[in-house]
């Protein structure tokens, strides 16, 4: 039970993350993109980037210091939770071997 919530939660980052990405080639930015996509849901903050619009050709991304930082933790998190349900099916499988 706790690897399907584990699980849930490591791909509701990813999508968080991914948002946010799509969201640094736009004006709403990383920062407001991630932070829409956790607090709503990621479909919001998809729908949320979709409806900025896009830099202007030749720009940089904007990632700013709040999406760099939010970018990294989600990192870690996600590399922790694939770490715990790495070790959650060993510990299913060693019993059986």
């Amino acid at each position: 039970m706790w690897t399907i919530a584990i699980f849930g939660l490591a791909s509701g980052i990813l999508l968080d993350v991914l948002v946010g990405l799509l969201g640094s080639r736009r004006n709403i930015g990383f920062g407001w993109a991630f932070i829409i996509s956790v607090f709503f849901t990621p479909l919001i903050g998809l729908i949320a980037v979709l409806l900025s619009s896009q830099l202007p050709a030749g720009s940089e991304p904007k990632y700013g210091c709040l999406g760099y930082s939010f970018g990294c933790l989600g990192t870690i998190f996600l590399v922790l939770i694939a770490t715990a349900l790495l070790a959650g099916a060993l510990a299913l499988l060693l019993p059986i071997i």
